[in-house]
């Protein structure tokens, strides 16, 4: 059985996110170099009594992980995302001096082509999130010294009907056996590729929050970058929606719910926290619902996926990696990075 089909058997058995103090940065990184991730349902989640915080909040495994751990997992994640968007908008991934390294394993970002966007707007919106998410990268990597950069891992962005994007299309039923998703084929189809990493992201840089608490000037440089990757994944959702909407025959609307049940099914069932924004489903499509407010009834669309204190979900970094890998199990390597993550923070939890 390939990696294809046992990640849509296990699937179909369940359910079918500059300069900013760089002195700093890179004298604690240059430092702990050899330390080598970051690591939502506002209709789905149960209306159940909002416990008060714990003054002594029990340990999670981001906890665990070093500054340096969590900066490097956000680079490989950010590798990821600029290059998508590099691709659609240039034709070609990043270039050589965004993705070179010293730490890890390099690789290339390879399968991607230009989107020929019909949409002015969809245009406009990818060229933007790239100059951003490129950005990203740049800030990230002006944080290492040379000898502890990390280098981008082997990414795969390609359109084969055994690639990632196909995979995880085909275990949201998007596409049939056999079939390939290609995400750059049209303005609609490159929406559902970012739709697929965006919300990861929001999510992942919440979870990163407990890791980067005794540093006020990480934890606000990545309060800064989750604020982006929000705007970006509000941008995707918004413009699918209202694409939903005009459209309905193209189903965008249905993908994402879709899509956001294969995110909530691979990154586990952890127990519900309202207050920290933890729960078995932390993941929601676009679907419009339904609101008692004061006896008025209103129908309300899902832009912004939350839980019913109106906070935003959060993943740990093994979630994360349980997502952009395509898999449930504990594994190294998988989807989107074939040959792994680079850093520390490189197995997925074990969710199944």
């Amino acid at each position: 059985m390939t990696d294809s089909e046992q990640l849509i058997e296990t699937l179909d058995a369940r359910v079918r996110r500059r300069d900013s103090r760089r002195a700093f940065f890179t004298g604690a990184l240059g430092a702990a170099a050899a330390a080598a991730t970051l690591s939502g349902t506002a209709q789905a989640q149960t209306a159940t009594p909002t416990p008060s915080p714990s003054p002594s909040p029990s340990p999670t495994p981001t906890s665990t992980y070093t500054e340096v751990d969590v900066l490097n997992f956000a680079l490989n994640l950010e590798y990821l995302e600029a290059n998508y968007y590099a691709f659609a908008v240039t034709g070609s991934g990043l270039a050589a001096a965004d993705i070179s390294g010293a730490v890890g394993t390099a690789g290339a970002a390879t399968g991607g082509r230009a989107v020929g966007f019909k949409d002015p707007i969809v245009q406009q919106y990818a060229q933007e999130i790239y100059q951003d998410e490129l950005a990203h990268v740049r800030f990230l990597r002006s944080q290492f010294t040379t000898s502890s950069l990390l280098a981008q891992p082997t990414i795969d962005l390609g359109t084969s009907a055994t690639g990632a994007f196909s995979t995880a299309a085909r275990a949201a039923g998007l596409v049939g056996n056999g079939v390939a998703f290609d995400p750059y084929a049209s303005d609609e189809n490159f929406l559902l590729g970012a739709y697929l990493f965006e919300d990861v992201g929001v999510t992942a840089y919440k979870g990163a929050a407990p890791a980067l608490i005794n540093s006020k000037i990480y934890l606000e440089a990545a309060a800064g970058i989750l604020a982006v990757e929000a705007y970006h994944a509000a941008i995707i959702r918004s413009v699918l929606y209202r694409k939903g909407l005009q459209t309905p025959s193209l189903r965008l609307i249905e993908a994402t719910t879709a899509i956001s049940k294969v995110r909530d099914t691979v990154d586990g069932n952890p127990t519900e926290d309202l207050v920290r924004g933890i729960g078995p489903v932390d993941d929601s499509g676009l679907a419009t619902g339904t609101v008692v407010d004061n006896g008025v009834t209103l129908d309300v669309s899902n832009i912004a996926p939350l839980n019913t204190n109106g906070i935003a979900f959060s993943r740990t970094p093994l979630q994360v990696l349980n997502i952009v890998y395509l898999n449930q199990s504990a594994v190294t390597s998988g989807g989107f990075f074939p040959a792994g993550v680079n850093g520390n923070i490189k197995t997925s939890a074990a969710s199944a």
